[in-house]
């Protein structure tokens, strides 16, 4: 949630500021806010809603000049959306900006009101500014470390003190931050996107570690002010990236980077026709001893589990559970020293799969895992990290990511199942050759672009919809059902469609779409079969089909035929007439399809 920025050097602070926070508006967009120091003062401007309405404000009011300062855009977990509620918030002499939730912010509030401070704002985000006005003494690092202290729950703060209008600091644990190195300037961020305009060498906070920037120095010390010498990070991915290249959304721009991303992440583990993961030090020797697989993660991370569930149950005969982050950590789950724990997320920050992979790792289970973001906390936690090349994936409603997290589960059950005996060499080579063709396939599926967009305009008008499949195209139906109620705002649920007639099918009415996936041919009949029931309750049926799956013209309304392909290897196809369907009913509903409301691109806070 949420997205920090900070800046030290000689350009405009302002402009670079809000250009920093448009990269990382993705992470929350309820408000948004600058505080730069202007002729030895703090002068602060925010506004509720986009930054737009920020950028609006600071052309009516004047911008603060100055070259040094930080910035904030809010997903809301303390107060409502507001001017009031919007980052940065300040003491007497200290003015912050946070991502994270400050767990005893309450009994914090109490004792700082004793104090003699008053509130303005709803948010935990006050208290902690105050609470660091509180113990300043004149040296900031010892004043941030004392205040930590007190502090119970996830943060990153960026922090300046107006006695030193030269610098800013910053501090994290659990929520990201990174520290941008620049040639006579320096930055701070959530992530890298949006300082690799400017730099591509960063370094990596740990818990707790005080970042003190100024303009030609950065330092980093723990605690107990004793300084720390880090390894400098490179980020070599394209700075085009982070940018739209000519594409209305960047939603429709990541879809169209899936061939190129499937590509880059398999390739480099395949050596010899062969699942190679040596490189991510997974001991590839244990992978058959293990008594079950835990995959955990939230989300479309989670939807990605649930295809590697089928797969891996399917060719390694290994028992895999898949849970929910939230619902695992709770559960007192069943996990040993004798298990697997996958932990899959985009961003690596990912609150309740880092609890989850905490907590497994207290059991004395191995654990890997699978993350977009190099240096990530859960990265940096697990046994083993297989890391996806999917790049920055800004638009909030996930695919690229998605299907690289599904690329690299299956060569990953593939290379269990060859350990366990369960398939020869022969065979994996083979399978392993059409998962690696699958970016050609995707490819392919483009051309569906019209039928699906054609598909949206039917969807327009519909207040309630379903999803329906059986074994791998349930797991996807459950994707395709997320994708499109995240960004059109029609909700959408997914069933296994052979639950249908234990209650589900009452809810079918005249007109109401159901969007069925057929590509499994052991499952096909069944599932056609389900498909006419709903079909002769008046439903208007949209059948995304495998191409060798035969279909009788009275089971839809609307035919999405695929490109052939390894049945084992639709879900990757079929996703992408699933995402182009949310697509393009979000932009027929004019909905801003990069950023639906209330929600945020990784969720870093429970």
């Amino acid at each position: 949630m949420c997205g920090i920025v900070g800046y030290v050097g000689r350009r405009d602070c302002s402009d670079v500021l809000v250009e920093s926070l448009r990269k990382l508006e993705y992470r929350g967009y309820d408000s948004a806010g600058i505080a730069v120091i202007e002729n030895g003062e703090i002068v602060t401007k925010k506004s509720k809603g986009r930054l737009d309405n920020l950028q609006a404000k600071l052309d009516e009011e004047g911008k603060p000049n100055g070259h040094v300062g930080i910035g904030h855009t809010r997903w809301a977990t303390h107060g409502e959306p507001s001017d009031i509620n919007s980052h940065p918030h300040s003491g007497k002499r200290v003015t912050i900006v946070h991502n994270g939730i400050i767990e005893n912010y309450k009994e914090l509030k109490e004792f700082l009101m004793k104090e003699g401070y008053s509130f303005l704002s709803e948010t935990d985000t006050e208290v902690a500014a105050k609470l660091f006005d509180f113990y300043y003494n004149g040296d900031p690092i010892g004043s941030i470390a004392r205040a930590l202290k007190d502090l119970r729950g996830s943060y990153a703060f960026g922090i300046m003190f107006r006695e030193f209008p030269d610098r800013i600091y910053a501090v994290r644990k659990e929520s990201p931050l990174v520290v941008g190195v620049g040639e006579g300037e320096n930055f701070i961020a959530s992530d890298v996107t949006p300082m690799i305009q400017y730099t591509r060498n960063y370094y990596l906070l740990e818990t707790n570690e005080i970042a003190e920037i100024k303009e030609d120095s950065v330092k980093i010390f723990d605690v107990h002010k004793n300084p720390i010498e880090k390894e400098l990070q490179f980020a070599d991915w394209d700075v085009n990236a982070a940018e739209k290249g000519g594409y209305e959304h960047f939603m429709l721009k990541e879809v169209h980077e899936q061939p190129e991303v499937v590509k880059a992440t398999l390739s480099p583990r395949i050596k010899d026709g062969m699942p190679d993961f040596a490189g991510d030090g997974v001991d590839v020797e244990k992978l058959s001893s293990y008594r079950k697989i835990f995959i955990v993660a939230c989300g479309t991370a989670m939807h990605a589990g649930m295809v590697g569930k089928y797969v891996i149950e399917k060719m390694a005969r290994v028992p895999v559970i898949v849970d929910i982050a939230s619902e695992f950590r709770y559960r007192d789950p069943l996990i040993t020293d004798e298990d697997l724990l996958i932990v899959v997320s985009q961003s690596g920050e990912t609150a309740d799969t880092l609890a989850a992979l905490r907590l497994a790792r207290e059991a004395g289970a191995d654990t890997i895992g699978i993350v977009n973001v190099v240096g990530s906390s859960i990265a940096r936690e697990v046994d083993s990290v297989i890391y996806t090349h999917a790049g920055p994936e800004i638009s909030v409603a996930s695919t690229k990511a998605y299907m690289v997290q599904v690329a690299v589960i299956y060569l990953f059950a593939l290379e269990v199942a060859y350990r366990a005996g369960k398939i020869s060499e022969e065979e994996c080579k083979k399978y392993t050759a059409d998962l690696l063709g699958m970016s050609d396939v995707i490819e392919e599926t483009f051309a569906l672009k019209d039928e699906c967009a054609y598909t949206a305009s039917r969807l327009l008008n519909a207040e309630s919809l379903l999803y329906i499949g059986r074994g791998l195209d349930y797991a996807l139906s459950m994707e395709g059902s997320l994708k499109l109620k995240e960004i059109s705002y029609i909700h959408s649920e997914s069933y296994a469609a052979g639950e249908l007639k234990h209650g589900t099918i009452s809810l079918i009415s005249d007109g109401m779409p159901v969007i069925a996936v057929a590509t499994q041919s052991n499952l096909a009949e069944k599932t056609i079969s389900n498909i006419k029931e709903v079909k002769a309750r008046g439903a208007m049926v949209i059948l995304i089909a495998g191409a060798d799956i035969e279909v009788p013209e009275d089971a839809y309304d609307e035919l999405i035929r695929l490109p052939k392909t390894e049945e084992l290897f639709y879900p990757m196809a079929a996703a992408v007439p699933m995402q182009l369907i949310a697509y393009y009913t979000s932009v027929l509903k004019g909905n801003d399809v990069d950023k639906p409301r209330n929600l945020a691109k990784s969720v870093t806070v429970e």
